[in-house]
């Protein structure tokens, strides 16, 4: 495991400026989070739009006091299953008061949430340091979620025509999300995964990390050093690595975490300490880079879709990981 762990470190450290992620590196897959926490959905092709993936992130569970829910708190978000009307990631198409977001939980009847709807507004929804008014999804939906808790569990949808949420400017100025943690995109890569499980007693799928985009065909962790990335002609930016919390532990089958895996291992060789990163975050283990689209910044365009099978294109790398933003 030393043996792995020492060169999986050194392909970061000493890395080769991402010169071996020029193609044949490609998107594998695509994966979009309506509901925050919940299950994601695997899909052939997502628009771009100003936070993001279309639908990614733009619901999320809310407890008594306005606060959201995620898996961190509640593994058991992980059972809630989100299916979209197939034809909602195509990049023209828009809902009907006919279309519906079907959710399904173990032991729960399927619930029908309508894409087009008057809705009333809750206030004081809050996500980390943000907090402002959202839609409420209505009784039906809190009472749904409340019973399968067994807590007070409201639904709530980001309220786009009078709430803005702005990335940290620090690392990404003038973008925005909806009720991600903190960005619009996150990035991993196939190779990285596969680097784990090389060394990883029981070997774990890539929803533990939740990415966005998944990528194959370039060397493990060389995504953390690409600054300028280019997809279908849409330019993607680097804006910081990805420090994991405790959802990565969590099954996301069944819901069960592991106290310790695959964070420990992790802790061996991406850490901040052995990444070299700033002291404040030494204890910290990393995985995945999240991403902004500089396309999101302006109005509406044509052909901002990408999809699996696209290649990626490195315009721009970090020179080591000890200068990546972290």
């Amino acid at each position: 495991m030393e043996k792995a762990a020492s060169f999986l470190s050194s392909i970061l450290v000493g890395g080769d400026g991402g010169k071996s992620a020029a193609p044949p590196v490609t998107v594998k897959s695509i994966f979009v989070y309506p509901i925050k926490s919940c299950r994601g959905i695997s899909v052939p092709q997502a628009p771009i739009t100003a936070t993001g993936f279309r639908w990614d992130r733009q619901w999320m569970l809310i407890n008594s006091k306005g606060r959201a829910c995620t898996q961190r708190v509640e593994p058991r978000l992980a059972l809630v299953q989100v299916e979209m009307p197939p034809e909602a990631f195509a990049e023209d198409w828009e809902p009907t008061p006919e279309d519906y977001m079907v959710i399904k939980a173990p032991g729960m009847d399927p619930l029908r949430i309508p894409l087009v709807a008057e809705l009333a507004t809750i206030y004081d929804v809050s996500v980390w340091e943000w907090s402002g008014s959202a839609y409420d999804e209505g009784v039906e939906a809190a009472e749904w979620f409340t019973t399968f808790f067994g807590n007070p569990t409201q639904l709530v949808r980001f309220k786009e025509v009078s709430e803005t949420r702005l990335t940290d400017p620090d690392y990404a100025r003038g973008y925005r999300t909806m009720f991600s943690d903190g960005f619009p995109l996150l990035i991993a890569s196939q190779g990285s995964l596969d680097a784990l499980n090389e060394i990883l007693k029981e070997p774990i799928p890539i929803n533990r990390f939740r990415p966005n985009i998944l990528v194959d065909g370039c060397l493990p962790y060389s995504e953390d050093l690409w600054k300028t990335i280019k997809i279908n002609k849409l330019t993607f930016l680097g804006v910081k690595l990805c420090g994991r919390c405790k959802v990565p532990t969590i099954d996301q089958d069944n819901g069960i975490p592991n106290p310790t895996e695959p964070t420990e291992t992790l802790q061996t060789f991406r850490s901040g300490d052995v990444l070299r990163l700033s002291p404040k975050n030494k204890r910290q283990v990393y995985f995945g880079q999240n991403l902004v689209c500089k396309e999101s910044l302006s109005a509406t365009g044509q052909g901002r879709v990408i999809k699996v099978g696209d290649s990626v294109y490195v315009v721009q790398s970090f020179s080591s990981s000890n200068v990546v933003p972290a």
